[in-house]
């Protein structure tokens, strides 16, 4: 009776035997597996990059957009803050401005907010204070324009100068004084064309005096949670189109609306699907090396048992039976499958941990993975011993001993 530690034994003897070509077949299970694990992980890392990088931008946030000027005004405002589930808002405008620092001249993007905005857009300070309404000519600038943008830095109480361009040509000039400065977020994500620490902000009515306007670009809420997010943006919904005059009939007709709704669930949604659809594409590239390396163990399986045919002949004139013929070269092949597993597991975290670091991106290793690369690697290398291992066992022993 061939024992199942006999039968590995001889299968280590086996592949050590011929280590180059026995490397050679593992490479291919190596590199399939690696791939696999370091592709998933991959795809769990920019899955959790994007989620922190929009939470970065505010809590549970509703953007409300006008897709013409002199839409929203103080009405809509108040419509939005009293719709239920609506814990915040600060009405947005935004313009780009002339900025003047000392002797250094840039072109920036200047928002106008109310002081709730550092609530729901969550905006963290690193020095001084957020604006307030009942500031004027105040100014919080970003972290970039703080440190990058000028050619010295600007810190909280210093003074800048702002050109704003009106509608009619005319331009205006006023002085404001620094008083805060922005965390940077080490966030990439781009909000309303904004980079994060790109940003100024002045008090909304400021800049409406300036601006010699009245009403708002948009508006920037926060729902009370991620889970209702849906259900509020749909009631607010409703409620501004009841309020600007759009029919019923035509409420979910996005054209008829002279408006548009973004949260940040329907934004999370879309990179799921798109990490999804990118963790599906590169597990199938993946796969492919999976294949070839299956390819590769039946290979060598078949030569091995084209090798050892006089050693077949002669298990069988000693009395093994074919199942016992059939487990030494299934179990020959499941150990080059599973030893080109470990290896592709190993390889595999490497690889992830070193693309996660390369692109600044949070290390996500399921511990899963581990499991699945084993799983992998022993179903590969069964699938691939089949066929040359039933070839051995179904060997005439008088035929076998004949072979030359």
């Amino acid at each position: 009776m061939l024992s199942l530690k006999h039968s590995f034994r001889m299968a280590i003897a086996s592949i050590s035997s011929s280590k180059l070509r026995s490397a050679l077949t593992t490479l291919g299970i190596v590199i399939g597996v690696a791939a696999v694990i370091a592709n998933v992980s991959l795809g769990a890392s920019f899955n959790q990059y994007f989620t922190e990088e929009i939470g970065s931008v505010g809590n549970n946030f509703i953007i409300i957009e006008g897709k013409a000027a002199n839409l929203f005004h103080d009405d809509e405002m108040e419509v939005v803050k009293n719709t239920p589930g609506i814990v915040g808002v600060s009405p947005l405008s935004q313009e780009v401005a002339q900025v003047k620092y000392i002797s250094t001249i840039r072109q920036i993007t200047v928002q106008g907010v109310s002081e709730d905005y550092e609530q729901v857009g969550n905006i963290q300070m690193e020095s001084g204070t957020f604006i307030d309404d009942k500031d004027r000519y105040m100014a919080v600038i970003g972290h970039d324009v703080a440190y990058e943008k000028f050619d010295r830095k600007i810190s909280d109480k210093n003074t800048i100068e702002l050109t704003f361009t009106r509608p009619d040509g005319e331009t205006v000039t006023k002085q404001f004084k620094v008083k805060g400065i922005v965390d940077s977020p080490e966030t990439t994500f781009v909000q309303s064309g904004i980079e994060p620490d790109e940003r100024i902000f002045i008090p909304i009515s400021t800049m409406n005096e300036i601006m010699d306007q009245d009403y708002y670009w948009g508006f920037f809420a926060a729902a009370t949670s991620l889970e209702s997010i849906d259900e509020v943006t749909d009631e607010l919904d409703k409620r501004l189109a009841r309020d600007l005059g759009v029919p019923f009939r035509d409420l979910d007709n996005e054209d008829a609306k002279p408006y548009s709704l973004m949260n940040q669930g329907e934004i999370l949604e879309e990179v799921d699907k798109l990490s999804a659809a990118l963790g599906s594409l590169l597990t199938s590239v993946a796969l492919i090396s999976l294949i070839v390396g299956s390819i590769g163990i039946m290979n060598i399986m078949l030569v091995t048992v084209t090798e050892r045919t006089g050693e077949i002949g002669i298990m069988k004139s000693l009395g093994y039976k074919n199942y016992e013929v059939l487990s030494l070269f299934m179990v020959e092949s499941i150990v080059v499958g599973l030893l080109g597993g470990i290896l592709g597991i190993v390889f595999g975290v490497a690889g992830a941990y070193l693309a996660d670091n390369a692109m600044g991106l949070p290390y996500v290793f399921p511990a899963d993975m581990i499991l699945l690369g084993m799983l992998v690697s022993l179903i590969v290398g069964l699938l691939a011993g089949v066929y040359p291992a039933n070839k051995a066992a179904r060997m005439n022993p008088v035929d076998a001993l004949r072979h030359e």
